[in-house]
């Protein structure tokens, strides 16, 4: 039996725009629900979250029974990061702040079993492999596991173009917080100078035939992203959803921060 189709790397590799939401509240049940809603994809996010391994492990779990794809974001490159969650079970992973070519080949090969890779082999005590009941996953697994990396600096911009070289990157996300930040525009990741090195960066991604990614709770701005070529775009994010929610139900009815 082979490893599992990975339906959003299916998605991107048929040309396909899929749209997902940030889980960032690091808790199963909240996650089943946001399984239930509807999004393409969900990040379970394990660099601003407090999400931990076992954590992680639990709304892979619950998303499972969901339509909605689960993306593990990965507090950093670790090569034993990337080995544990996916181990647990994740095929599309996201990680953050990567600036080089030589740090996103090491991040490919992070994700690929031997020989061409470092993947540890271990697969049959792992949820990955149905704990050894899919018997040919250590020889199918690497072509179902989607590699994302997020560039999010100047230095990571200035970058890009050798980024989009490496083989086994399957998409590349534009992270707007960290670049306007960057940029010397902490907060507004909305100036004009900021959304026009965004654009560039998503049609630049998009020629060289990697799927661009973004977050984006601005209408506007996720108009402009998918014209641009943007290929999977998080629209919102759980707490986000949760904490605006709250805020206006509480102002309504004057609430204790009238």
């Amino acid at each position: 039996m082979p490893a599992p189709i990975n339906p959003f790397k299916k998605a991107l590799n048929e040309g396909k725009t899929v749209f997902g939401c940030w889980l960032s509240l690091a808790d199963t049940y909240s996650a089943e629900l946001m399984g239930t809603a509807g999004f393409d994809w969900l990040v379970i996010d394990g660099e601003h979250a407090p999400n931990d391994l076992r954590s992680i492990l639990g709304q892979l779990q619950v998303l499972e029974a969901s339509n909605s794809h689960a993306v593990v974001r990965v507090p950093i490159g670790e090569t034993y990061m990337m080995k544990q969650v996916l181990d647990a079970g994740a095929q599309t992973v996201l990680v953050p702040m990567v600036d080089s070519a030589d740090q996103a080949q090491q991040l490919v090969r992070d994700v690929t079993y031997p020989p061409h890779g470092d993947r540890g082999v271990g697969y049959a005590l792992t949820r990955a492999a149905r704990f050894s009941q899919t018997a040919d996953y250590g020889t199918t697994a690497d072509e179902q596991i989607c590699l994302l990396v997020q560039v999010e600096s100047l230095k990571g911009l200035a970058a890009l173009d050798d980024i989009l070289t490496i083989d086994g990157i399957d998409g590349v996300f534009i992270g707007p917080a960290d670049l306007a930040a960057d940029m010397g525009h902490m907060g507004n990741a909305l100036h004009p100078d900021v959304q026009s090195a965004i654009m560039d960066a998503i049609r630049r991604i998009a020629a060289a035939g990697k799927a661009p990614g973004i977050l984006s709770t601005n209408d506007k701005m996720t108009h402009d992203a998918i014209d641009a070529g943007a290929r999977f775009i998080a629209v919102g994010a759980d707490i986000l959803l949760l904490s605006h929610a709250a805020q206006a139900l509480a102002s309504k009815w004057g609430g204790s921060a009238q």
